[in-house]
């Protein structure tokens, strides 16, 4: 019979109508103002430390919502705005030093919503408020690692020919090396080899005083590949660290030659935020110098094999400068307390860095290795090219005896507490930055802002739905209302898919695209409509123009919505930031869209006019 669905198709219409406004739900809650109390590095939040906040709280004369610990930070609900801003400004001058205290947006979904996996949508930085970073890569810095390790990686190879040579330092002026050679035989061997084996590099020779010179620095390219591969490594690694710190759809994007643009949705603790982003912490493992007395190291006589560093506490130590391995190797850190309850990271290796320890200490059993914990921490003083200056500053994290050989997993002790074991595995997890980077510029968006943009956005999709559904309804009558119906669980159902797809986020651009949607979504309907007014006025009868509306119209309205679809992929695949947020809500808004209009509607108009020989006219 024409125009009849079978029951099964009614359910599965209407399981999957179901299913999307379900997930399209925690929107309808929205979100608790709150405050949130995080440690920095040294601290930690402990129930003392909850304990304390509802205490200050309760001297106050605030009763929040709720107060609980979750992933080492206080989350405190409150009523309203206003008390939100009392709590904040009570809680941060009576906490003490080491803690952060934020304001944030709790969502309120339902505990029954949350067990589904139930969410509201994730809000971008122009609706939700957040921060924003522009980040500067030292690129000074990046070219003076390349120079160290071509250093190491020109003696390694000299020492395996059995080249002899008299020195290897870094050129001050050049971005290169200088070796000195004892005679000009010795200087063409070492040419001979190095320079097939070290493409992208020039090689200059010069004689002093019976001293043979060769300088090998990067011609102007290889510089520039250094250079963008320090950017894009920095990048990546930004990326991850962003990743750990739980932001739904960041942005992270580089700007220019040595800038990176972070952009931290919903994020109001901005000091967490940079104390992860702006680290750059790495480790390295080097062996102890037993045999120079550290009194004469203090004294300056240190030998040039070797350097002099200082544990937390103040305790010298003297370590071989040659390096057994880098955090580059490190592929795993997690932090946990050892059997004494102090705390620890366990480190996990790659094949390469677990060869090379495994190696080292099979060697060295019973002597004792250093653990280096090194970052770069910005001076607050400017270079002459204008580039902000940053300080290298190492501290030795412990000192441990080899007692057996180790392998591709370790740990490292010596850590004050918890909190740094944490952030110190975060850091390793993510990898070490390539180059030291600042924060240059730093802007947050409140979230009153976003609230203004997000009530204009609304606005504006409410007026474009109302035009649409008073022109659907006054011109097509009861055919338009069908239209209409289609149109609204469209919409809930773009919410819905996006509160459900895991990085899915909301911006402004996005909301332009569901309005856009609106106005998209009824074309598939005016085609199958007018079709069927065409079929009626052919003559032919009700329920063989209802058929032929929908099936003949079917084409036009795939060919039309599959090319917008190919474009809002190419803006995805090719846009950034607000551009992407366009295309995704598009491209949703398209799937849906095709969805309602064509077998939404058609289930609504089957049930109403299918299959009855009684109707003697359409309300079309």
């Amino acid at each position: 019979m024409l125009n009849k669905y079978p029951l099964w198709k009614y359910l599965l219409l209407g399981f999957i109508v179901l299913f999307t406004l379900v997930y399209a739900a925690p929107n309808l809650y929205g979100e608790d103002p709150a405050v949130q109390v995080s440690a920095t590095r040294g601290a930690t939040v402990e129930l003392s430390t909850l304990d304390k906040v509802q205490d200050i709280l309760k001297q106050a004369n605030i009763s929040p919502k709720s107060t609980v610990l979750e992933n080492g930070q206080i989350l405190v609900r409150l009523s309203s705005s206003e008390e939100q801003l009392i709590a904040r400004e009570t809680i941060s001058a009576q906490i003490g030093d080491g803690f952060v205290t934020a304001l944030n947006l709790a969502a309120a979904t339902p505990a029954w919503l949350e067990a589904i996996g139930g969410s509201p949508l994730k809000l971008g930085l122009d609706l939700r408020g957040g921060v924003h970073f522009l980040m500067e890569v030292d690129m000074d810095e990046a070219i003076s690692k390349e120079q160290e390790q071509m250093v190491q990686d020109l003696r390694a190879d000299l020492r395996e020919q059995k080249i002899r040579y008299r020195g290897i330092e870094k050129a001050s002026t050049e971005t290169g090396v200088i070796l000195r050679f004892t005679s000009q035989e010795i200087l063409d061997s070492a040419i001979d080899y190095l320079k097939p084996i070290n493409p992208g590099f020039t090689f200059d020779e010069k004689e002093t005083s019976g001293t043979f010179y060769l300088t090998i620095s990067m011609t102007a390219e290889k510089l520039k590949t250094a250079k963008e591969d320090a950017l894009q490594q920095n990048l990546s690694i930004l990326r991850n660290r962003v990743n750990e710190l739980g932001v739904a759809e960041p942005l992270v994007q580089r700007q220019g030659t040595d800038r990176i643009v972070v952009e931290l949705p919903g994020i109001q603790d901005t000091a967490r935020a940079k104390e992860i982003l702006g680290a750059t912490a790495t480790l390295e493992f080097h062996a102890v110098d037993s045999d120079t007395d550290v009194s004469d190291a203090l004294a300056g006589r240190v030998p040039a094999s070797s350097a002099l560093y200082k544990e937390r506490d103040g305790q010298p130590v003297v370590v071989k400068k040659k390096i057994i391995l880098t955090g580059n190797h490190i592929v795993d850190a997690q932090s946990s307390a050892d059997e004494y309850g102090r705390a620890q990271v366990n480190i996990s290796l790659d094949s390469q860095g677990g060869s090379k320890m495994s190696r080292f200490t099979k060697n060295n059993i019973g002597k004792p290795m250093a653990t280096l914990f090194i970052e770069y921490l910005p001076t607050g003083k400017k270079k002459a090219n204008g580039k902000s200056e940053t300080e290298k500053r190492i501290e030795v994290a412990n000192v441990a005896t080899i007692q057996a050989q180790l392998g591709r997993s370790f740990r490292i002790t010596g850590l004050d507490n918890t909190a740094e074991a944490h952030n110190l595995a975060l850091l390793l997890r993510a990898g070490a930055l390539t180059a030291p980077i600042q924060i240059v510029e730093e802007r947050t968006i409140g979230p009153s802002l976003g609230q203004q943009n997000i009530d204009n956005g609304i606005k504006a999709m409410v007026y474009g739905l109302l035009a649409v559904v008073l022109f659907m309804f006054v011109y097509y009558r009861k055919f338009g209302a069908v239209a209409n119906t289609a149109l609204l669980f469209n919409i809930v159902m773009i919410v819905g898919l996006m509160s459900l797809i895991p990085g899915a986020t909301l911006t402004l651009p996005g909301i332009a695209g569901i309005v856009l949607t609106i106005g998209m979504a009824v074309d598939a309907n005016v085609l199958i409509f007018e079709r069927i007014r065409e079929e009626l006025n052919a003559g032919k009868s009700i329920q063989r123009s209802i058929n032929e509306g929908y099936s003949n119209a079917l084409s036009t309205i795939a060919d039309a919505n599959i090319t917008t679809f190919i474009t809002a992929v190419i803006l995805f695949a090719v846009g950034t930031g607000p551009i992407k947020g366009f295309a995704v809500t598009l491209a949703l808004g398209i799937l849906t869209s095709m969805f309602t209009s064509i077998f939404g509607t058609r289930a609504i108009v089957n049930a109403l006019w299918g299959g009855r020989n009684d109707i003697k006219k359409l309300s079309i």
